[in-house]
């Protein structure tokens, strides 16, 4: 008969047949699984409850539940596997050239090296900047008539935070910046705090 309704949306599962001899309660697995849950058991077709009709031993890689009977059929279908880096990389991968191993109470990052083929353990402290950022910062007083103010060549009215009495101005349109002269659309008022500060770029 024709399979009837939408087409299964997964792979094919591994499965391992155990043979049942009426005494032996432990059975080796063909794949580590993560839990109990990632097994389906069957034991003379009657599907089995994890961790009530059977639990997984030795890092997952055995299945231990009472004796089936030696007449039993028992098999188990594997819903998921696992695997850890040795496994995947082999043997080598990870040597003392490519981890970091001068870290002291600091997390670890592992990323692949594409240039090195190589895994490789990096610190926090290698993707900080290689220099530290610093700021620009020129106060200066309002005097209700000046509207040029001094700033670094090159910079640009969104690479500056310009204030007056602690106030965030509008970039372009409460000021402007041509070379290296910042200008007010109006000039900031007698004894107003005018603070530009250039942000690194």
């Amino acid at each position: 008969m024709a399979y009837i309704g939408r087409d299964p949306q997964y792979g094919a599962f591994e499965k391992q047949a155990l043979t049942a001899d009426g005494s032996t309660t432990t059975f080796n697995l063909n794949y580590t699984v993560g839990s109990s849950s990632s097994l389906l058991v069957s034991v003379a077709g009657v599907h089995q409850e994890p961790e009530v009709a059977y639990n997984i031993a030795s890092g997952g890689t055995q299945i231990v539940f009472t004796a089936p009977a030696a007449v039993d059929t028992v098999f188990v279908i594997f819903l998921g596997i696992a695997y850890d880096a040795g496994e995947l990389l082999s043997t080598g991968t990870i040597t003392n050239k490519t981890e970091e191993t001068t870290v002291a109470n600091d997390d670890l990052i592992l990323i692949y090296d594409t240039s090195e083929n190589a895994l490789r353990k990096m610190t926090k402290a290698n993707f900080s900047p290689a220099v530290s950022l610093t700021y620009v910062t020129r106060n200066d007083t309002g005097d209700g008539v000046t509207t040029d103010y001094t700033v670094t060549s090159g910079v640009g009215v969104d690479d500056v935070l310009v204030m007056e009495n602690g106030i965030v101005q509008k970039p372009t349109t409460d000021y402007t910046i041509s070379g290296t002269t910042l200008t007010f659309t109006t000039a900031p008022a007698n004894g107003v705090a005018i603070q530009i500060r250039e942000l690194p770029r």
